[in-house]
C-alpha cells in the first residue's frame, strides 16, 4: 500500500506514521488536485498494476483478487473497476462510478445503476462482466504500462472528468475498460467538493467540454457541440429559474474557460485522434440520456433498452 499525500493539512501524515509505519508514503508539498496527484504518484511506484483508490472509499476482504484475476486473463484489457456501492445506504449503488460508466452522444455521463441522479438499489441485477466506457477514479484498477502510455490523467483538470477522459483514449487505442461487480467497496462520495459546490459544478463542464473537444471525431465535432451548447444553455436557464445564481455563473464561466484552454490543446486532439484504432467505442449510447430521462422517463440502465436494441455499442 503505498498513500500520496497531496499536501494535506489534517494530520493524517503524522497519524499513519504514528499507527501505520509500515505504509509507504509520497509526500507533496502542495496539492496538485486529483489528477496530477495520481500522475506524479505512480511516477514513483515500481508495479504491473496500480489501483486508484480514494481516501473516503472502504474495501472489502478479498476485493483486489477478481480485479487483478481479471487483467490477468485478459491482456487486451487495460483497466477495471469493482462495483461501487454507497457506504451511506449500503444496499444501493453509489454515484460516482456505480457498476460501470457509459457515455451519451453529447458527452453527458451515466453508470450502470446510475441514471443522472437517480441511484438504483444493488437487487444483484448487474452482475456480469461487460466493456464499459469509462471506469471510476474512486477505486480504479489500471496496468502502469497502459496508464503512463496513454499520457495518464490530464493534469489540467484538476479534478472531475478526468478518468473518463483517460478511459477514452484508453478504449480509442484499443485498450478494454471492463466492470468487474464479483468486486465490491463503498464509496462516501462528494468528500472533496460536495455535491451541489459551484466549483463542482464548473470543474464538471469544463473538463467534460475539454475531453470532447480532445476526443471526438472531427464528422461529430460541430455537430456535438452545437447540441451541447443549446442544452447546457437550456441547464444554465433552469438554474436561474431555481435561484442558483452561483452555479448558472459556474456553467458560463465553464465555457469562458473552456474557449480560453481549447487553442492549448489542438496538439494534444491532433495526438489522439492519430492514435485512435477503434471507431465505435464500447459503453457509448448512441442516443441521448437527457431525452431518455426527461421525455421517455428511463430512470433505470436496464430500462433504456428495448429487445434486440443496439442503442450502446459493442457492449457484449
Amino acid at each position: 500500500v503505498v498513500v500520496a499525500d497531496n499536501g494535506s493539512t489534517d494530520g493524517s501524515v503524522a497519524f499513519l506514521q504514528t499507527h501505520y509505519p509500515e505504509v509507504e508514503l509520497i509526500l507533496f508539498d502542495r496539492n496538485h488536485g486529483f489528477a496530477d496527484g495520481y500522475n506524479k504518484a505512480i511516477q514513483q511506484v515500481d508495479s504491473e498494476y496500480v489501483i486508484l483508490l480514494n481516501s473516503d472509499v472502504e474495501t472489502t476482504p478479498g476485493w483486489t483478487l477478481p480485479l487483478t484475476s481479471y487483467l490477468d486473463d485478459h491482456p487486451e484489457t487495460a483497466a477495471v473497476q469493482p462495483a461501487v456501492r454507497s457506504y451511506r445506504q449500503k444496499n444501493f449503488f453509489e454515484y460516482a462510478g456505480a457498476c460501470g460508466g457509459f457515455i451519451d452522444r453529447y458527452g453527458y455521463p451515466f453508470c450502470r445503476g446510475r441514471i443522472l441522479n437517480v441511484v438504483e438499489e444493488d437487487l444483484g441485477q448487474y452482475r456480469d462482466e461487460i466493456p464499459v466506457f469509462w471506469a471510476t477514479g474512486a477505486c480504479l484498477c489500471i496496468r502502469r504500462c497502459d496508464y503512463l502510455k496513454a499520457g495518464g490523467l490530464d493534469g489540467r483538470f484538476f479534478a472531475h472528468m478526468e478518468e473518463i477522459d483517460l478511459c477514452w483514449r484508453l478504449n480509442a487505442r484499443g485498450r478494454g475498460v471492463v466492470s468487474v461487480p464479483s468486486s465490491q467497496v463503498y464509496h462516501i462520495g462528494a468528500a472533496s467538493l460536495g455535491k451541489d459546490d459551484p466549483r463542482k459544478l464548473y470543474l464538471n463542464f469544463r473538463n467534460n467540454l475539454l475531453m470532447l473537444y480532445k476526443n471526438l471525431p472531427q464528422r461529430r465535432l460541430f455537430s456535438t457541440f452545437f447540441v451541447r451548447f443549446m442544452l447546457d444553455l437550456l441547464a444554465t436557464v433552469h438554474l436561474l429559474i431555481q435561484g442558483k445564481v452561483k452555479s448558472s455563473q459556474a456553467v458560463v464561466e465553464a465555457y469562458h474557460d473552456f474557449w480560453k484552454m481549447r487553442p492549448t490543446y489542438r496538439d494534444l486532439r491532433q495526438e489522439n485522434l492519430l492514435l485512435t484504432t477503434v471507431s465505435e467505442l464500447p459503453g457509448e449510447y448512441r442516443r441521448s440520456i437527457l431525452i431518455a430521462y426527461y421525455l421517455r422517463n428511463k430512470r433505470t440502465y436496464g430500462s433504456l433498452f428495448r429487445k434486440g436494441d443496439d442503442a450502446i455499442r459493442n457492449e457484449n
